[in-house]
């Protein structure tokens, strides 16, 4: 591609801040005194490598508080993907397909990634700097509570026992109080909630709310419907959707589960997690059939959702 002449360039400028009633010589002026740009400054990487730290003396901690670290930039990157489909005026099937196959690479990554927590930390140290962290637990990813709110339709991250009971006129206060992962921390007979579950709410509630509020219609499901009767046959984009599923809610949750198994089960481990959640039972699959597009899969494939994977 031909460079633009310095005569181009300065009309552009021109226009460019004209449009919003701006001098351009202003800002030309402020380019002769601003410093060049290095890889550094421009990523602060001096920020992000002080932002590890540790709460015991044990090596393997750090491992821990990177990895976490690592994940939830790309939780953010992968909201990052999905706000472009929620926002987009007109969804075309490329670009919906396009965005989906990117935030399925990502989940293919955080998968493959748990190789480095299952192998990468000593068992007996883990076991005993993970003491230290109680009651915060993984399950407080508020970014990772975003991407599921801004898949699928609120219905299908309630609480399996309680679908029947809630639709779309059901207020959102009690919808958040019945989603899957409220079993984690809160005894339904009683309504009494773990410190695990009480933190974050006092922390996110309201945010999670606002953002259930926004994305009720602007979730990947609901922008499908959207979509022309023809383009919702579009073989890509079915494919698409189907593997963002099942890469989000099988292959993904099981590498965490079966991560998170090979510590707190292991020998020296008490079963419990950080955060006294019921991990288990809220994680694992089978139980909760947490599947952002259920339409897209046969009755057997819904019957059978995370079966057989222990």
């Amino acid at each position: 591609m031909k460079n633009k002449s310095t005569e181009q360039l300065v009309h552009a400028l021109d226009e460019k801040y004209s449009a919003i009633n701006q001098d351009k010589n202003v800002y030309l002026e402020g380019l002769l005194h601003s410093k060049t740009i290095n890889y550094w400054d421009y990523i602060q990487t001096d920020a992000l490598l002080n932002l590890q730290i540790q709460r015991t003396n044990l090596p393997d901690e750090m491992v821990f508080i990177g990895y976490h670290q690592i994940n939830e930039l790309i939780f953010k990157m992968i909201l990052w993907e999905l706000q472009q489909v929620a926002k987009a005026n007109v969804l075309e099937v490329d670009f919906f397909t396009d965005k989906l196959m990117r935030v399925s690479r990502y989940f293919d990554m955080l998968t493959s990634s748990f190789a480095i927590m299952q192998e990468g930390m000593d068992v007996e140290q883990y076991n005993k700097f993970r003491h230290t962290l109680t009651p915060a637990s993984g399950f407080q990813s508020a970014q990772y509570r975003k991407i599921e709110f801004a898949s699928t339709e609120l219905i299908n991250l309630i609480d399996a026992r309680f679908r029947k009971s809630i639709d779309r006129n059901t207020p959102f206060e009690h919808a958040f109080e019945h989603l899957y992962w409220q079993a984690a921390g809160k005894d339904y007979e009683t309504g009494k909630k773990s410190i695990l579950l009480t933190n974050f709410e006092e922390r996110y509630k309201e945010e999670f709310i606002t953002f259930m509020k926004v994305h009720n219609s602007k979730n990947l499901w609901s922008r499908y419907k959207e979509l022309s009767s023809e383009n919702q046959k579009n073989k890509a984009l079915i494919k698409a959707m189907r593997h963002y599923d099942y890469t989000v809610n099988i292959t993904w949750v099981m590498a965490h589960f079966n991560a998170a198994k090979h510590y707190i089960l292991a020998n020296s481990g008490d079963g419990e997690a950080t955060g006294g959640s019921n991990w288990q039972k809220y994680m694992h699959p089978k139980y909760q059939k947490r599947i952002f597009f259920p339409e897209l899969w046969s009755v057997e494939e819904v019957e059978n959702w995370g079966q057989n994977l222990d």
